[in-house]
């Protein structure tokens, strides 16, 4: 009975190592991920201090000609804000303005132009409703551009971290208590 039960254990044992090892070697990689995924574009965003923005115009771009280049093929649109007192485009996200300087707005999907379209109306008659607004500006004295949304922000760099966190703790414990199991049944097998 006694064998039976020390060689239930180690399996047991085992098994909590293993699962405690495979979850801290799983945080690592969560960790690396957002190490190279994340993390650069939140460093990136320059667009740090929360600020109000005041609507001065908006208009719906389609198919012209802006600063000598050709805008692609679908609708978007351009906003025009007073930041910090001062005049800057507004941007959708840090997305948007990687994707077209030129669109202040690009509708989520362009399969239907038609759809697009509207989708950019809805935006900019909401817009029109609220004219004041929370928007994220940048520090930078030259810099004339200010987002509406930030997507790679504090808040989201918390939660990219909560996860892979709660893995390396929870591996970390299986594995401290594991080894805590093994000292006192050692101690108690010498007593």
């Amino acid at each position: 009975m006694g064998k039976k039960l020390v060689m239930a254990q180690k399996r047991g044992e085992t098994r909590a190592l293993c699962l405690g090892v495979a979850m801290v070697v799983c945080a690592v990689i969560a960790y690396y991920i957002l190490g190279t995924t994340v993390l650069p574009r939140y460093l990136k965003s320059m667009w740090t201090q929360e600020s109000t923005c005041h609507l001065i115009e908006t208009h719906i771009r389609d198919q012209e000609e802006l600063e000598g280049k050709q805008v692609p093929q679908y609708p978007c649109l351009w906003v025009n804000v007073s930041a910090l007192g001062r005049w800057a485009v507004l941007y959708h996200t840090e997305d948007t303005w990687d994707q077209n300087q030129q669109c202040s707005y690009i509708p989520g999907s362009l399969d239907n132009y038609q759809t697009a379209r509207a989708n950019v109306e809805k935006v900019r008659d909401n817009f029109h409703e609220h004219q004041v607004f929370h928007c994220f500006s940048t520090m930078r004295k030259n810099e004339t551009s200010v987002l509406y949304r930030r997507l790679y922000g504090p808040t989201t760099l918390l939660f990219s971290l909560f996860w892979p966190t709660f893995l390396l703790t929870g591996g970390l414990l299986i594995i401290a208590m594991v080894k805590v199991n093994q000292s006192l049944s050692i101690l108690a097998a010498q007593k």
